[in-house]
C-alpha cells in the first residue's frame, strides 16, 4: 500500500503481505476453510478485527486470511527466539496480558492512525469463545480513533475437551464469521470512565449477539471451556 502524504506512518506491513498469500493457500490446503461476510469488512479506512478466542490457530489463521491485513495483539511470551523475530517483522503488537500495556494501545492507536487494521481478542486469553469475558481495550480503541469494530467468530479450531494448544485435525471444517461494524464518534480528551464503560457495554453486547446469530446461522457450537488443568498456553 502506498503511503498517502500526511497520513501517519503506521505498522510495517510490506512482510505481513508477502507473507499472507502463501500462508492462506496453506489454511485452504490442509483444512475446510469457510469465510462468511468478508464484505462487511470495510476496505478501507482504519479498522478493528475483535475476534472470540478458543484455540491456538485463531492467531495465524486470522492474520493469513482475513480481509485486510491485520497488526494482531499477541501475548508477550511469543516475542522471543525467531518466533519473536517473525512478529515483529510482520508488524504484529507485542501485549501483557497480566497488566495494562500502554505500549500496545500506542501502537494500534498508530496503526489504525495509518488507516490499518488491527487484530485483537476482547476475552484476552483462549477459552470457550461465547465472550463472556471482555476486556476494555477495544473500546477504548474505538473511542480514541473512531475506528469501526466488526465482530468476527470462529469456530473449529479446538474441539471440545481439548486443551487451548490443540491444532485441528487436517481436512476438519473451520468457519470464520465476520459480523456488522459497531462505531463511535471518535473521541478527544475528556473521556470519563461512564463513557468508556457505556462504549464497552454496547461492543461487549454487539460481539455476544454476533456470536449468537453465527452459532444458529451455522447450526454449529463452540467447544466449551478449556479441561481443568489445562492452560492457554
Amino acid at each position: 500500500m502506498t503511503r498517502v502524504a500526511g497520513t501517519p506512518r503506521g505498522l510495517p506491513e510490506s512482510a505481513l503481505r508477502l507473507a499472507r498469500r502463501p500462508a492462506r493457500g496453506y489454511f485452504h490446503r490442509r483444512w475446510e476453510l469457510h469465510e462468511w461476510g468478508r464484505d462487511l469488512v470495510p476496505a478501507s479506512g482504519p479498522v478493528i478485527l475483535a475476534s472470540n478466542h478458543i484455540g491456538w490457530l485463531d492467531g495465524p489463521l486470522l492474520v493469513a486470511t482475513a480481509p485486510r491485513p491485520p497488526h494482531a495483539m499477541a501475548k508477550e511470551e511469543e516475542f522471543l527466539g525467531r518466533t519473536g523475530h517473525l512478529l515483529r517483522a510482520v508488524g504484529q503488537i507485542k501485549v501483557s496480558r497480566t497488566r495494562n500495556d500502554s505500549g500496545a494501545l500506542r501502537q494500534s492507536v498508530r496503526a489504525l492512525a495509518a488507516d490499518q487494521c488491527v487484530l485483537i481478542y476482547p476475552e484476552g486469553t483462549r477459552g470457550d469463545g461465547e465472550m463472556t469475558q471482555f476486556k476494555g481495550g477495544v473500546a477504548y480503541l474505538a473511542l480514541v480513533t473512531g475506528a469501526p469494530v466488526v465482530p468476527v467468530a470462529i469456530f473449529g479450531t479446538r474441539q471440545p475437551g481439548q486443551p487451548g494448544d490443540a491444532r485441528p485435525d487436517r481436512g476438519a471444517r473451520l468457519d470464520i464469521v465476520y459480523g456488522e461494524p459497531i462505531q463511535f464518534p471518535m473521541r478527544d480528551w475528556p473521556r470519563d470512565r461512564g463513557m468508556m464503560a457505556d462504549a464497552g457495554e454496547r461492543i461487549h453486547v454487539h460481539l455476544r449477539s454476533h456470536i449468537s446469530r453465527a452459532k444458529d446461522a451455522l447450526q454449529r457450537d463452540l467447544p466449551g471451556p478449556l479441561p481443568t488443568g489445562s492452560s492457554d498456553g
